[in-house]
């Protein structure tokens, strides 16, 4: 049998997903059951311990399909990238209805009520779903209510079926300064990868979640001459997109912020300490 990448293909010795059927070995193969994200957060993981890395994070409305339940613990595939893990089977919900709108700024508060001077229930990234029951007007601030009473700052959010902005890299630039976290994918940390997938994904487009597969998948093959804003430039482990000519944006753990450079000091910085890009890209 072919070694599939696991974190794009749920198999085990003892369970594998249906589609798997005739490429992999297990004893049993199954369709998996829908679920979705119902914490601001939840980290997936490559084993169900939590002592372990995450390798990427899902977000609050998010889908999942969710292949098993043991201890817990769910593994699931996450339904916008195929990514597979295991998250705690509290930070899911079977029952959540179908979200309305998106959050569009870096990280927004959703308060227990309309009330921008109560004490925030929670802090909810860039991308987070919600279903929207709906809206109020206190002292001039306008909110979006949930159907359970929570508000959100009508203007962070828009319509999951309004137009879709078509400059992922002015997307990009909203997360700047936020904390660089391996794994991270949200607003309150992000990794160089994760920016890339979440940047697009506001913009309609779909991305591979990790830096080999954006730098095998992504967009067309470029060389370096005529480097324009929206291109990517990859070094083994990394990413960073084009601003314009002579500025990158990037999540990095030389800053650990999502940080502007200029290009060239940025590969004269990086190939002292380790390498040389590997290739570039430009997304199509």
């Amino acid at each position: 049998m072919t070694m599939l990448d696991r974190r794009l293909n749920a198999y085990r010795p003892d369970l594998a997903e249906a589609s798997l059927e005739g490429k992999v070995e297990a004893l049993r193969f199954v369709s998996g059951t829908p679920a979705r994200v119902a914490v601001p957060v939840a980290p997936l993981r490559p084993q169900p311990e939590p002592s372990v890395g995450i390798d990427t994070e899902l977000l609050l409305g998010e889908d999942v399909t969710v292949l098993d339940r043991a201890g817990g613990w769910c593994w699931v595939k996450a339904s916008s990238d195929g990514y597979v893990g295991y998250m705690p089977e509290e930070m899911l919900s079977d029952s959540q209805a179908e979200p309305t709108h998106i959050v569009t700024v870096q990280r927004t508060f959703l308060y227990p009520q309309p009330e921008l001077r109560k004490p925030y229930n929670s802090v909810l990234s860039m991308g987070s779903r919600v279903r929207v029951a709906g809206e109020a007007e206190v002292r001039g601030n306008h909110y979006v209510v949930l159907e359970d009473g929570t508000a959100i700052f009508a203007r962070h959010v828009q319509p999951v079926t309004s137009g879709k902005d078509d400059d992922y890299v002015e997307i990009a630039s909203r997360f700047m300064n936020a904390p660089y976290l391996w794994g991270g994918r949200s607003g309150l940390g992000i990794d160089c990868s994760g920016l890339v997938q979440l940047a697009m994904l506001m913009t309609g487009k779909s991305a591979p979640r990790d830096t080999d597969m954006q730098a095998a998948s992504l967009g067309a093959r470029i060389d370096r001459s005529g480097l324009r804003r929206g291109d990517l430039v990859f070094w083994k482990g990394h990413v960073a997109i084009m601003e314009d000519p002579e500025t990158i944006i990037h999540a990095n753990g030389y800053t650990m912020t999502v940080a502007r450079e200029n290009f060239e000091a940025a590969v004269k910085r990086i190939g002292q300490l380790y390498q040389q890009p590997t290739g570039y890209r430009r997304p199509v």
